[in-house]
């Protein structure tokens, strides 16, 4: 019985030890796509103040971003030539009404900055 464990246990570590060795020899799988950084800041266009709550959503990539307090959102995401964001505000009693907006982003760069403005309803 003890002869079993001791050698369940011996070739677990050397399992273990097998896998740590390939990985410090041939690391770990790295993402070689570009990376898109899109941030911005959402405001409305009658007070001018940031408006908090906004969801900010990159059309179908189903990635998306909330506005914190300063009206602020920051999205990474693979590379593409343009971006369709579309801002809705889905909390609708929080920061009063807004209604929905959609923008497109277009450039070669690997980052953007959008200043949205969004109208009450």
């Amino acid at each position: 019985m003890k002869n079993r464990w001791i050698r369940k246990t011996l070739g677990g570590l050397s399992f273990t030890s097998a896998l740590f060795i390939f990985q410090a020899c041939y690391g770990t799988p790295q993402d070689q796509e570009p990376d898109m950084h899109l941030e911005g800041k959402v405001v409305s266009r009658v007070s001018g103040l940031p408006v908090k709550g906004i969801r900010v959503t990159l059309d179908l990539l189903n990635q998306f971003d909330s506005t914190d307090e300063n009206g602020n959102f920051t999205i990474y995401t693979q590379f593409a030539n343009s971006y369709r964001l579309i801002f809705e505000d889905v909390d609708l009693t929080l920061n009063g009404y807004y209604l929905d907006h959609d923008t497109i982003v277009s450039g070669a760069n690997d980052y953007a900055f959008i200043n949205v403005l969004l109208d009450s309803k």
